[in-house]
Formats: structure tokens, C-alpha cells, sequence
């Protein structure tokens, strides 16, 4: 979960083990859970947290799990991270489930080797398209409502005074010892 002011970790998780937990049905149990919050799926599984701890106990000769069972590829892997975690699971022997693949993943099978690249890229291009849907909100916000968001004004426009800004409040008042600080918002204008 990247996002922990805009997602509740009690659904986000919960849908996530539900998912993990049918996809394992019938073959075992979780015994434990590793769950990365307000970390980008873009770094890698040794720099998040959790998943940096999951690595670490996969590691361990007495750990208590002998698969891993991922609830949602699109939250655990970016782009080619995958390759990565599996060949880091394989050398301790441990299997790695994934409901896409209807249990373990086993690259001898064909169908498998060919599931796993557009799993990555989709998640790849969530984030992707995350990014451009913000970028052009914020386009939208500049030429539409005359917002600006700060950067250089578009051409064709300056920068006008606004009055203050109506979240000073969240500006700290004080600069040192002496010196006030006044927010002013900006609006974009038309040269004329």
C-alpha cells in the first residue's frame, strides 16, 4: 500500500490476504504476513521494510513458511522485480504462489514464462498512468480555473497577486527569531 493517506490498510490488506488465502486453499496456511505501507512498488523489495524482512526470514534455515503466496502482483512487483524476488526465493528452496498463475509459478511451463512480463508491465503502467492522470489535473487546474501550481508561468501568462493564501496556516510564522513569513497566493493572467 503506497498511498497510506489516501488507502485503509485494514481493507487494502484484508482484500489482499482474502485473495492469497483462496489462492492457497486446500495446499497450506499463512503463518505470516509481510505488508509494506507508504512504500512505491518502484523500490526495490530490499529497501521496503516489510518486504526487506521477508527476504531476511526467507533467508533463515528455521523459518516457518515454505512458499510465498503474493495477494495482488500489481502491489508487489515493478517492471522486472519479479525475476529478482523469484530467483531470490528459489536459492532458499521456497515457492512463490501467485493467484495469476493459479498456485506456484513454475517457469518451465510455457504459459507461465509468458504470464509473468505483462504482469510486470501492468504494474508499470498503473503507476505510469497514475502519474499522467495528476500531471493533467493539474494542466487542467492552470488553464481552466487559473490556478498556479508553482514552476514557471505557461507562455502567454504571469504571475498575478492574489491576496493571502488561504492555507498560511499550514506556513510556520517564524524564521529564526525575527522574521515573518506571509503566504501569498498567485493567480496565472494573460499578458495584455
Amino acid at each position: 500500500m503506497s498511498t497510506v493517506e489516501f488507502q485503509d490498510r485494514t481493507t487494502s490488506s484484508g482484500r489482499q490476504r482474502e485473495v492469497a488465502e483462496e489462492t492457497i486453499r486446500g495446499h497450506g496456511v499463512i503463518v505470516a504476513e509481510y505488508f509494506d505501507e507508504g512504500c512505491s512498488r518502484r523500490l526495490p523489495w530490499r529497501e521496503r521494510p516489510a518486504a526487506a524482512q521477508l527476504i531476511a526470514a526467507a533467508e533463515q534455515p528455521n523459518r516457518s513458511f515454505d512458499a510465498v503466496v503474493i495477494g495482488e502482483h500489481k502491489r508487489a512487483f515493478y517492471g522486472d522485480q519479479f525475476d529478482d524476488v523469484l530467483t531470490a526465493l528459489r536459492e532458499q528452496g521456497i515457492q512463490l504462489w501467485l493467484p495469476e498463475a493459479g498456485g506456484p509459478v513454475n517457469l518451465d511451463d510455457p504459459v507461465h514464462q509468458a504470464l509473468m512480463p505483462p504482469l510486470g508491465s501492468q504494474s508499470r503502467r498503473e503507476v505510469l498512468r497514475a502519474r499522467h492522470r495528476v500531471l493533467a489535473a493539474m494542466h487542467i487546474q492552470t488553464c481552466v480555473q487559473g490556478r498556479f501550481l508553482g514552476g514557471r508561468p505557461p507562455y502567454g501568462y504571469r504571475l498575478a497577486d492574489a491576496g493571502p493564501n488561504p492555507h498560511a496556516w499550514d506556513i510556520p510564522r517564524v524564521w529564526g527569531d525575527h522574521a515573518l513569513i506571509v503566504a501569498q497566493s498567485h493567480r496565472l493572467r494573460l499578458w495584455s
